[in-house]
């Protein structure tokens, strides 16, 4: 089937206009670029930190020097701290109200939907913006109820010995290289507390926007959900494209105390020159649950691994994600699990998609304890390939140390059938609408997974993507 040369399309080519549109930088102060103990300081007297967090920040970042890079995954060495701005403050204060904010930065955040979603079906809102949250609200009835949400530096103000005592407790500057980075330079983020037996019905959200070229974004969030409370919390991220390395390194600490439940869905769209090391961790307790729902569909290189720690007895987890990696695309991701209480349980369903000499690669490890005995693990990770020349890789690790527990592992990896193809075709559709079906139908229980909104942006960003696969 032959095409006009200008008919011709490909990935990069896509119009990403909603996420790829540049606002002009105006910043009321930036650290300028690299990192050193001058400059953490500067950000600490910017964020009047207290003498504690003063401490935190330079202890972190002498971890940090003292650290080598992975010498597994993804290649970082494109990633050079020495042209990273750590800390951009967007030339506007917090705002509580979505008429104050900036021109600028509403229209950024009207064009993504934002205060839309707002209105019509979030409990409560942060933006941020670069190095700072720039507008957070939250519904009036929710406040009523005792739930805190907030971003990260009002929380260490207003509820500093709640954030005092598990900030950084859960992921620490010596987890690795890039948490040790974030415990130096973090700012923004946001801060959940539900008090006992409050469920939430309807999801918060916080959505992340880095603006700046060769810019880092450190956001922290930490989420404390009470005995037998639930919540639904949203994370959205984006980046307009540059071509200079920019770097996402937050950090996302989560508590899910006796028989409380949380679920925490992420899409993640940042933009292909940027470095997303990401870092999460829950800790869930007897009875607790925790549900990640992730979606991966941009950036340079991913390292992305959250991990649950099941520390009370039948206490679960559960898993379900999708990363689409294109051209020039390296997405490390996958998940860590540990067993650490009788009758726990995990499920993990794992999907990739890979095209135009793209690379995914999932990681899973399981750990069961001595301690954990009669507990269950499942983990399913399905790989889709559209052409011949990218690659798709499954790394599994299981640490089982009890005898008394159920444990499964199934991985698959396919091509799009060429009778599929020819079929579709033959009832009248073209080839690319022909793939899209297929890559959607691949992804589909994910999408079910994902709020209404979330599942649509997905799709769209799916049926993107095809109309690059051939031509």
């Amino acid at each position: 089937m032959e095409r006009s040369e200008k008919n011709k399309t490909y990935v990069e080519d896509i119009d990403r206009s909603i996420y790829d549109i540049k606002d002009q930088v105006n910043t009321s102060f930036s650290t300028g670029r690299g990192l050193t103990s001058g400059i953490v300081n500067e950000i600490s007297l910017e964020k009047n930190d207290p003498k504690w967090m003063r401490e935190f920040r330079q202890n972190s970042l002498k971890i940090y020097n003292s650290m080598e890079l992975p010498k597994w995954g993804p290649d970082l060495k494109g990633l050079n701290m020495n042209d990273i701005v750590t800390y951009i403050r967007p030339n506007t204060q917090l705002q509580v109200t979505w008429e104050e904010v900036p021109e600028d930065i509403k229209n950024t955040f009207e064009r993504l939907g934002i205060p839309q979603a707002e209105r019509t079906s979030l409990a409560g809102v942060g933006a941020q913006y670069d190095s700072e949250v720039v507008y957070h609200n939250v519904r009036e009835e929710v406040k009523s109820l005792g739930v805190i949400y907030t971003d990260m530096e009002s929380a260490l103000r207003e509820q500093e010995d709640m954030v005092k005592e598990r900030f950084m407790k859960l992921l620490t500057p010596q987890n690795h290289k890039f948490t040790a980075l974030h415990g130096a330079v973090w700012s923004g983020g946001s801060f959940v507390y539900v008090p006992p037996g409050i469920s939430v019905e309807i999801p918060l959200q916080s959505y992340f926007r880095l603006n700046a070229p060769g810019a880092g974004q450190f956001e922290h969030t930490l989420i404390i959900v009470d005995k037998g409370a639930s919540l639904h919390f949203i994370e959205g991220c984006s980046a307009p494209m540059y071509n200079v390395a920019n770097l996402h390194a937050g950090c996302v600490e989560l508590f899910v105390a006796e028989d409380a439940r949380l679920r925490y869905s992420t899409i993640e769209n940042w933009s292909k020159n940027m470095y997303n090391l990401n870092t999460k961790r829950a800790v869930v307790e007897k009875g607790g649950t925790i549900e990640w729902v992730s979606g991966s569909f941009g950036s340079h290189v991913s390292c992305l691994y959250p991990m649950s720690i099941l520390k009370g007895e039948y206490s679960r987890m559960e898993y379900t994600g999708i990363t689409f990696a294109g051209k020039g695309q390296n997405l490390d991701t996958g998940v860590k699990v540990v067993h650490a209480a009788p009758h726990t349980s995990s499920h993990i369903d794992a999907k990739s998609i890979s095209k135009g000499g793209g690379v995914c690669t999932f990681r899973s490890s399981i750990k069961i304890d001595r301690a954990a005995s009669h507990s269950k693990s499942a983990v399913s990770c399905e790989s889709l390939m559209l052409d011949d020349y990218s690659r798709s890789d499954t790394i599994p690790v299981m640490d089982i140390r009890n005898d008394e527990v159920d444990i499964g592992h199934e991985a698959k990896i396919g091509r799009i059938s060429d009778d599929t193809i020819f079929y579709l075709m033959s009832r009248g559709m073209n080839e690319i609408d022909a793939k899209a079906l297929v890559v959607s139908g691949f992804a589909e229980p994910i999408a079910k997974e994902l709020p209404l909104e979330y599942a649509v942006e997905m799709n769209r960003l799916i049926q993107l993507e095809m109309e690059g696969s051939i031509g």
